[in-house]
């Protein structure tokens, strides 16, 4: 790792100093680092003692600071039913089926309480952007909600309008009350682009299309949506090849595999990111691989529901971009990027030996590779000069951390548990020595919890 001296900053709005070590990126460890922001940008970092003036310093001695971490894939609405007893030890679809009638009882008020709660838990565990895929709208604007939930705490955030058609009445899962017509997605998905789509770099809010997973949507909403997607340039989400009942749905209903299906839709391309992908053939990976499709890794959904993972080592080697994912709240129980970037570690270490995958390995699909997943690799997920100010100082307590003298980043996630001691957005503290600074955080946790207690007694 590199530490060449930067040009120097004359002053800055923020300023991040003596961290035991910066990492600016993949490439680049600065020990005893240093980090400038002004304007929401990251405008110079450096070693110890070339630091500029600042309006406002943060301390990070002794502390590691990382880009901050970026989730790809999230349910968020779905911390109102979590760890909900009669659904834990479910296959993946006996959950959904169990879940589903509780989830239709979402209205505007459970759609921002849960995405308060969630982007606050969300900022702790070190996370500064972060997709969601909202796909049950039994009323409107449940979208609306959650974007203004966002903007209330200075989160940056990709909000995916997820859909379902097909309902338990059509052959599909869900039912009739969480799911719409192709119209009402259709038109509804055009006005959260017109109304919250920001393509300028820098963007706190953009919108791309996710109609839920090939098993809940027609064929013609799929194909109708990737060409919504490419006259509005906007991004496309789904779940992929992340069970083998899917597979058997597939070949009964489309005489064809999901990828196959997936690309005759018109989604096979690089504008795509996708959740899970656990089981495509190796050729269904390479043809994924040459179009550019980006996959959404979920290692504690996976092994909490017990269906298999994604081969992430040989993705990364064909050149897929893979970014790491919480998945829904109710399945992971959980909105940790550490915790996932943790177990992306482990997991890697268990299917490959160990030698597949290091703790570097596991933060760069958190930063990079989570950032190229949202199409935004040259602002996100790196500290070089001109990035997005969005970073974390992280805290791990010193019994911990114990004879952990030779590597920050390889303690970081071996040594744990660790939690965000600083969080930026932006250039904005959205998380001060460990402690959310929301100030609506406490009167959210009260509407989440009287929804909560609503939703799970009317099961």
């Amino acid at each position: 790792m590199t530490s060449a001296v930067e040009p120097p900053v004359r002053a800055a709005e923020v300023l991040v100093k003596d961290a035991e070590l910066l990492v600016v990126d993949g490439d680049r460890e600065i020990p005893g680092g240093w980090l400038a922001v002004t304007g929401g940008r990251v405008t110079g970092v450096g070693t110890a003692g070339s630091e500029p003036e600042a309006l406002t310093t943060v301390s990070a001695a002794g502390r590691l600071v990382t880009p901050g971490l970026v989730n790809t894939h999230h349910h968020i609405y779905q911390n109102l039913t979590r760890s909900y007893a009669p659904a834990v030890n479910g296959s993946l679809f006996d959950w959904l089926t169990t879940l589903y009638p509780l989830w239709a009882d979402l209205d505007e008020e459970a759609a921002y309480v849960s995405a308060y709660v969630g982007m606050a838990e969300l900022l702790m565990g070190g996370c500064t952007t972060s997709s969601d895929h909202l796909y049950v709208h039994p009323r409107p604007r449940l979208v609306d909600a959650e974007i203004r939930a966002a903007r209330d705490i200075g989160f940056r955030f990709h909000a995916t309008r997820g859909s379902m058609t097909r309902s338990v009445d059509d052959g599909g899962l869900p039912p009739r009350s969480v799911t719409q017509t192709e119209d009402e997605v259709l038109a509804d998905s055009e006005r959260l682009i017109t109304t919250y789509h920001d393509p300028e770099p820098g963007a706190l809010v953009r919108v791309a299309l996710a109609p839920c997973s090939p098993f809940s949507v027609t064929k013609s909403l799929m194909t109708a949506t990737a060409e919504l997607a490419e006259r509005h340039d906007v991004r496309l989400h789904t779940h992929l090849a992340e069970d083998h009942d899917e597979d058997t749905y597939c070949l009964e209903t489309y005489g064809c595999r999901p990828v196959e299906y997936f690309e005759q839709t018109g989604w096979m391309s690089d504008r795509s990111w996708v959740a899970h992908c656990i089981y495509p053939t190796g050729d269904e990976l390479r043809r994924l691989a040459a179009a550019g499709v980006g996959v959404s890794h979920c290692p504690s959904s996976n092994m909490l529901i017990g269906g298999g993972t994604a081969r992430v080592k040989e993705m990364r080697e064909l050149g897929l971009p893979v970014g790491i994912g919480c998945d829904g709240s109710a399945s992971t129980d959980h909105a940790s990027l550490w915790m996932e970037t943790r177990a992306a570690l482990l997991l890697g270490r268990y299917r490959g030996g160990p030698g597949a995958m290091t703790a570097r390995d596991a933060l760069d699909i958190a930063t990079r590779g989570s950032a190229r997943c949202l199409g935004r690799d040259d602002e996100l997920g790196h500290l070089r000069p001109g990035a997005c100010a969005d970073l974390v100082v992280w805290d791990l307590h010193e019994v911990a951390l114990a004879g952990a003298l030779s590597d920050p980043v390889e303690a970081w996630l071996r040594c744990g548990p660790a939690r965000a001691w600083t969080t930026v957005v932006g250039g904005r503290i959205l998380v001060d020595r460990g402690e959310p600074r929301l100030a609506a955080l406490a009167d959210a946790l009260r509407g989440h919890g009287r929804i909560a207690r609503r939703m799970q007694r009317g099961a």
